[in-house]
């Protein structure tokens, strides 16, 4: 399967993700609105973002089933949506958050909907007063036809930032972190000498399954921190045969 073109940059894939947690901060302080990230799965773009609005302070509300909604929900609080909406259900969404940060993570259903992008562009907007309507018929009661959107919004998609509607790129602070097989061997190499990553297993364990993915990087099915996260498992746990085991294994 042919890749999307990896468009090319000044800034090393480990400054982008150093870019990505800056932009965030500044979501988090109320100095921006909102946040576009782009770029493949699996090589930490959420975590980047959750990681860090948890250091700026902000108490992660996705995890809690009988939060309250509203007006109710804190403003130092954020919800981590996933998967397929309807427009409905984000404008309810929107409507339930709207003092909030709303993270969007792999929602790429709202981009490929007219009705849902509208409401989005409406939450990413940077005017004083961010209004947001819906002038269909509402059945739910407790839905208002418009609303004022007073929170902040982070899009974390798996798409190419070229793939993007482009009204929603210009609206937000943008990063992209598409990348190349050397700078996704460049990025894992880096989590790995952070100390964060897979805290519980020997560096030495860590290191043997790194260097075995750098050598077959190019036959990898699958080239992510899922991969690394595999190889160094059977590297703890195949015995003497784990290289074989891995490599059949990540490249079939």
């Amino acid at each position: 399967v042919a890749s999307t073109p990896v468009t090319q940059s000044k800034f090393t894939i480990n400054q982008r993700f150093g870019f990505l947690s800056d932009m965030i901060v500044m979501l988090a302080n109320g100095d921006q609105p909102s946040v576009v990230v782009t770029g493949p799965g699996g090589l930490g773009k959420s975590h980047t973002v959750t990681t860090t609005l948890k250091k700026a302070g902000l108490k992660d509300m996705s995890i809690l089933d009988d939060y309250e909604i509203g007006a109710n929900v804190p403003k130092n609080a954020f919800v981590v949506i996933k998967g397929y909406s309807t427009p409905k259900g984000l404008y309810r969404t929107l409507y339930e958050n709207r003092n909030s940060i709303i993270v969007f993570d792999d929602c790429d259903s709202v981009l490929k909907d007219t009705v849902s992008l509208n409401l989005l562009k409406g939450a990413l907007d940077s005017y004083s007063k961010r209004i947001i309507s819906w002038r269909a018929d509402i059945k739910d009661e407790d839905l208002p036809t418009s609303f004022e959107f007073k929170g902040r919004v982070i899009f974390i998609s798996n798409l190419a930032s070229s793939n993007i509607d482009q009204a929603i790129i210009t609206r937000s602070m943008a990063v992209d972190l598409s990348m190349t097989n050397k700078q996704k061997i460049e990025r894992m190499q880096h989590l790995l000498t952070s100390g964060e990553f897979m805290p519980e297993f020997d560096k030495t364990i860590k290191a043997d399954a790194m260097s075995l993915i750098e050598r077959l990087q190019d036959s990898v099915k699958e080239l992510s921190l899922r991969t690394l996260i595999q190889v160094t498992k059977i590297r703890q746990g195949a015995g003497k045969n784990w290289a074989n085991l891995a490599e059949y294994t990540i490249c079939g």
